[in-house]
């Protein structure tokens, strides 16, 4: 995981992180090691659906796909991602509405809080498999937030490979 400001790539720290609601943990992939924290998270938070998402460059319809995260939204309730392959970048609101830019890549177990303003996107190498958890699966539904033209915070920079 490498956490940077993406106004000036300031590297965050892994407290700024956590203050902002914001949870990480590295984890082997082996089902074995990464499960029991997945049943830990769902007995702490509440989660009660577990699956993976597979996304490659041969994915029908990828760039349709991938279109439905690139736009600013938040959730009503956490996004949990633990990448098992390839790698993404979640760029996130702080709490003071500057970009937070999160990569995540094999082992990250990422929490980006409910209602907190957030898009992802895969970096060129368009491949990520994630398990992911659920409070409820069918209210997961994302709430796009109105852009600002004018607002250079708008603005997306490019993704490094």
């Amino acid at each position: 995981m490498k956490a940077t400001w993406l106004s000036d790539g300031t590297p965050i720290p892994m407290e700024t992180l956590l203050a902002e609601g914001v949870y990480y943990e590295a984890l082997p992939t082996e089902p074995s090691a990464y499960q029991p924290v997945m049943e830990r998270l769902k007995s702490e938070r509440g989660y009660v659906h577990q699956d993976e998402v597979e996304l490659r460059p041969q994915t029908p319809n990828l760039d349709a796909i991938c279109a439905k995260f690139d736009g600013e939204h938040l959730h009503d309730e956490d996004e949990v991602r633990f990448v098992l392959e390839g790698e993404g970048v979640f760029d996130i609101r702080s709490r003071d509405d500057r970009w937070m830019r999160v990569r995540v890549e094999v082992g990250d177990l990422i929490v980006v809080p409910a209602k907190r303003h957030h898009r992802f996107e895969l970096t060129d190498r368009k491949t990520i498999r994630c398990v992911r958890l659920f409070q409820d699966p069918a209210g997961w539904v994302p709430h796009y937030r109105e852009p600002d033209a004018n607002s250079p915070s708008q603005q997306r920079s490019s993704i490094d490979p």
